[in-house]
């Protein structure tokens, strides 16, 4: 015979309530500003409302602009996206960069990484460079401070680029960096009024370490 308890009970949590030895998960660092990478070649620091009426001169031309979804053709409308992009960092779905030649003062692109997926396991890199910087190397210095950084901060675990059949610079740009092409996506971009295909490329984190194992991480710069 079960025994009969008198007096008051000990209440007890519902099953399905967190446990109060649980601690809070801790927001990264990152998502309250952006640390500067920075090599010889480059220096990327979180992209400001003063890197708006530079981003325009550099990318609000037609020839930057033929394979990617319109960029802003004002400075405020540059001042916007800068705004969307620091708020997403907030939020912790993206980040954005500036990209600045080493020894110069003034954004000629930028870099973004967005999260497809919470936590950042998936996400998609794009980067802008100002034509006049086509060809220099500067996007392979960046690429890689930026793979870095998602892959050891951001614990991203694959990392997905596309890009315009048809961008034969693009594509190449990809590949060098070590991309892996792995499929065409028929008719997934549209401009100017026609629809193209673009190929999907993707960086794994382990082939990234691979590849890199024994080459120097860029330094971090936090901000003042």
């Amino acid at each position: 015979m079960e025994e009969e308890r008198i007096g008051p009970q000990p209440s007890q949590p519902p099953a399905d309530a967190p446990s109060a030895a649980t601690p809070p998960l801790a927001i990264p660092a990152w998502r309250d500003g952006l640390p500067e990478l920075l090599n010889p070649t480059v220096l990327l620091r979180e992209v400001g409302v003063e890197d708006a009426p530079a981003l325009l001169a550099h990318l609000g031309t037609a020839e930057v602009s033929r394979f990617i979804q319109p960029l802003p053709t004002t400075v405020e409308g540059f001042e916007g996206l800068i705004t969307s992009a620091r708020r997403e960092r907030a939020d912790g779905r993206g980040v954005c960069y500036s990209v600045v030649p080493a020894g110069g003062d003034h954004a000629v692109g930028i870099f973004r990484l967005t999260a497809l997926e919470a936590g950042f396991a998936t996400a998609e890199g794009t980067c802008v460079l100002g034509s006049a910087y086509w060809g220099s190397g500067l996007f392979l210095a960046t690429a890689r401070m930026v793979l870095d950084f998602a892959f050891d901060t951001l614990d991203v675990v694959r990392l997905e680029a596309r890009a315009v059949t048809m961008d034969g610079r693009g594509n190449g740009a990809l590949r060098k960096v070590g991309a892996v092409q792995e499929g065409v996506l028929r008719r997934s971009f549209k401009r100017y009024g026609k629809r193209y295909d673009q190929l999907l490329w993707s960086v794994l984190a382990e082939d990234w370490r691979l590849q890199t194992r024994g080459r120097s991480r860029p330094a971090h710069r936090s901000r003042p």
